[in-house]
């Protein structure tokens, strides 16, 4: 059985997103990252970096319990453990992983700082509102070019790539963006969308969200001083 530490997020959606492809158990354990569960001492051991999502499979390698967190190792873990979603040849394994990497090193890092700039930020500061957006216009034709030559991200076959990236196009409002103007990555977003398995994983703790705006209090634990906090070893 799987214990995921997770919240409605991108990052929480994309392992949402593969356990429900694999059809696989898990149990919900909510991390409210704006009332600061990431902070917590019992969380903090297993996600030393205080961010979901992150997980705990009690049958891991050698019949014994394992702590993964980042998202992208757990998703390569999950993908290779159950044989789906990432090949097992050298260069469909290297072609799926390179665009996993693409999403975190790219589209979760510059769409983030987007909605950072556009949404959150306490004051509009034109240089970073132009900078990120227009970032995330790269972005997107990165995606849509790359569409042009196979029907899923990495080639022709679902992955754990395209699992990955999915769920940070879901606010292409908030970062400046319209699908319209990217036709392949509308076809090939539309198309994971109706993924049954996504539908259900984009559920999982889909009522826990606040809608509106954030309050004093999250805001604070998302982007203020807390964040900042040395946590001694405990």
């Amino acid at each position: 059985m799987i214990d995921l530490y997770t919240w409605p997020t991108p990052n929480g959606h994309k392992v949402h997103i593969l356990l429900e492809e694999l059809k696989l158990p898990y149990n919900v354990k909510a991390i409210n990252i704006g009332e600061g569960d990431q902070f917590k001492p019992s969380f903090l051991k297993i996600s030393p970096n205080n961010k979901m999502p992150a997980m705990v499979d009690k049958d891991g390698p050698g019949k014994k319990p394992i702590a993964i967190f980042e998202s992208a190792a757990i998703l390569i873990y999950l993908a290779e453990k159950h044989g789906k979603f990432l090949p097992k040849t050298t260069r469909g394994r290297f072609e799926v992983l390179q665009w996993l990497m693409f999403q975190m090193g790219s589209v979760g890092p510059m769409l983030g700082q987007a909605h950072h700039f556009r949404i959150y930020a306490p004051k509009k500061i034109k240089y970073a509102y132009d900078r990120y957006t227009n970032e995330a216009t790269r972005i997107y034709g990165v995606i849509d070019r790359q569409l042009k030559k196979s029907k899923f991200l990495a080639n022709d076959k679902y992955s754990i790539a395209d699992m990955a990236t999915y769920p940070w196009l879901r606010s292409y409002k908030n970062q400046g963006q319209k699908l319209t103007d990217y036709p392949r990555l509308k076809k090939w977003y539309e198309g994971i969308e109706a993924r049954p398995a996504v539908q259900r994983g984009l559920e999982v703790l889909a009522d826990r969200r606040r809608p509106g705006p954030m309050d004093k209090k999250s805001l604070e634990n998302l982007f203020g001083k807390t964040q900042y906090k040395k946590h001694k070893d405990r």
